[in-house]
């Protein structure tokens, strides 16, 4: 370290250029919105027997693929937010077995 180094303050010790990072527009942390468009403020769920089924209030995800992660415990799938699982129901009958991110491709697409 030091001036025996030969390092500019435009370049770095290995001769490669350092660029200022470009400061991004401050996202709000609090607001998730499905595939980045749809907000979940204004779902509700009226019937109140689905409400313990039907996840809307605290599922928020920006994508619906959580990679199985409500599969772990029984009765935790009533935690999966609502898209992921219309995502998962799309995923049957043989030659949709496993695409997931078809599903979702559909999904989004079906929302626009």
């Amino acid at each position: 370290f030091g001036s025996s180094s030969g390092c500019q303050a435009s370049t770095s010790c290995r001769g490669f250029r350092t660029q200022p990072r470009p400061i991004r527009a401050a996202m709000s942390a609090c607001e998730v919105k499905l595939f980045g468009k749809w907000s979940y403020e204004d779902v509700h769920v009226a019937d109140l027997s689905l409400t313990d089924y039907i996840a809307v209030k605290n599922a928020h995800s920006f994508l619906p693929h959580t990679q199985g992660r409500y599969q772990k415990k029984r009765f935790r799938k009533a935690l999966c937010p609502i898209v992921e699982r219309l995502c998962c129901s799309m995923m049957m009958h043989g030659r949709n077995n496993g695409k997931k991110l078809m599903a979702v491709r559909i999904v989004k697409h079906a929302f626009e």
